[in-house]
């Protein structure tokens, strides 16, 4: 089954062709970081403009090179309702109803979050296969990107249950907030990678593990020793800087001892996750997030300890793609048809 997915839900415009949920036949991307890098962080407003003027031409490459790959008609077109951007989600929405209902494809309405959970299954096409997932296992999801940071049961493949997330910022936001502060550009979580690798993880500052608040209670339905708060981090990160004057302070070790503070907020709610529930098949993580070097060896190395499995997309899968919705699409298929094409942008959708 050849499957087109859509993906709009903030500053990446994206589109792709996936055979049977884990062949990736095209892939295209079209990021708008340049467009947002003088605002430090996405303007919506900015963002669903530039969606609309390059959608069509993302999916259009899209299709055509799948077609130069063999790929003659599409079983359906899927696209991304939520969670994300309000605007830009109703600009892909909008284009994969438009292109299903002139083509006839059935159209699949798919979460974003549970995307990002499907990229380890991924592989390009003429290049070795990957495992796809076992329906019948369950696994532990860490979906950490720059909009969510969720800890996410999965008894089985498609079922899925938040049990812990972040309570105020997401861990891609916190990079790019404390990269903003220190002048440093954007997106921050790159350049703070590459700074603190260039540090190391000795003599650092000692910046808060992201516990929330003594009394801070985790939102219903999740377990409050798996939540997550990065706020008082980025205080103080803030109080830091402003204690010293200009130039007073080393960038490097604070940068390496912020990112790290971060690395092991997620890798306790992770530790603690995995010795809860025990006999998962794998720790599946997804996001863009999951790109950061440190955090790659934290949970490679609890993973190992731990007897489990780590499941990680490769890079070009980590960020915001099409390919994701398209493979999802293939194994979850619960809002398809009629009920998709009623579907509304849904920027606050939950997963389960």
């Amino acid at each position: 089954m050849n499957i087109l997915g859509i993906e709009t839900s903030c500053d990446e415009t994206a589109a792709a062709v996936v055979r049977d949920g884990c062949e990736v036949v095209s892939n295209v991307v079209y990021t708008q970081i340049p467009l947002h890098r003088q605002y430090g962080g996405v303007v919506p407003e900015l963002a669903s403009r530039s969606h609309v003027e390059k959608i069509g031409e993302v999916i259009g490459k899209a299709i055509a090179d799948a077609r130069a790959a063999g790929v003659e008609e599409l079983d359906a077109i899927a696209v991304t309702y939520g969670p994300g951007l309000s605007p830009a989600l109703l600009v892909g929405l909008n284009a994969a109803k438009g292109l299903a209902m002139s083509t006839g494809a059935e159209l699949v309405a798919i979460n974003h979050i549970e995307a990002h959970l499907h990229t380890p299954f991924l592989y390009d096409a003429g290049s070795e296969a990957v495992p796809p997932p076992r329906l019948d296992r369950s696994y532990l999801g860490l979906a950490i990107s720059g909009g969510h940071t969720n800890w996410i049961d999965i008894p089985r493949y498609g079922e899925y249950r938040t049990i812990g997330q972040t309570l105020d910022d997401a861990a891609g936001e916190a990079f790019d907030k404390a990269s903003k502060l220190l002048g440093l550009g954007y997106p921050g979580g790159p350049v703070l990678d590459k700074i603190a690798r260039e540090y190391g993880t000795e003599n650092l500052i000692p910046f808060p593990k992201g516990r929330p608040r003594e009394g801070v209670a985790a939102l219903d339905g999740l377990e409050a020793d798996l939540c997550v708060s990065f706020s008082g981090l980025k205080t103080a990160l803030l109080r830091y800087v402003q204690r010293h004057d200009s130039g007073s302070f080393d960038v490097a070790q604070t940068v390496a001892s912020y990112q790290e503070a971060i690395v092991q907020s997620v890798a306790d709610r992770t530790r603690t996750a995995l010795r809860r529930r025990r006999g998962i098949e794998a720790l599946i993580v997804g996001g863009g997030v999951s790109l950061n070097s440190r955090l790659r060896t934290v949970l490679a190395d609890l993973c190992e300890r731990e007897g489990v499995k780590l499941l990680m997309a490769k890079p070009k899968f980590c960020g915001d793609n099409g390919a994701m919705i398209a493979g999802l699409a293939y194994y979850r298929r619960n809002v398809v048809g009629d009920d998709a094409m009623r579907v509304d942008a849904t920027p606050s959708l939950e997963i389960g």
